[in-house]
């Protein structure tokens, strides 16, 4: 589902570079959770829907933990 977004749009996610480290602090963990929640909606496939409240479970401990951050690891 990630793969789909725009690399240029204004979302953090749009932000996760799939080859490449991408960081998030807390306050973008929280703004990307709220845009994984939309993205499950249109979700058609259960193995994406799965995986993206996984993401979303990851993103919420970030954001309710002051002072952390969250790696997404590329290539």
């Amino acid at each position: 589902m990630l793969s789909t977004l725009d690399r240029h749009g204004s979302g953090k996610l749009d932000w996760v570079d799939p080859y490449g480290d991408t960081l998030f602090n807390e306050e973008e963990a929280q703004v990307a959770r709220q845009e994984v929640v939309a993205l499950t909606r249109g979700c058609t496939d259960e193995q994406q829907k799965a995986a993206l409240l996984d993401l979303a479970e990851i993103l919420e401990a970030c954001a309710a933990t002051p002072g952390s951050y969250l790696w997404f690891m590329g290539d």
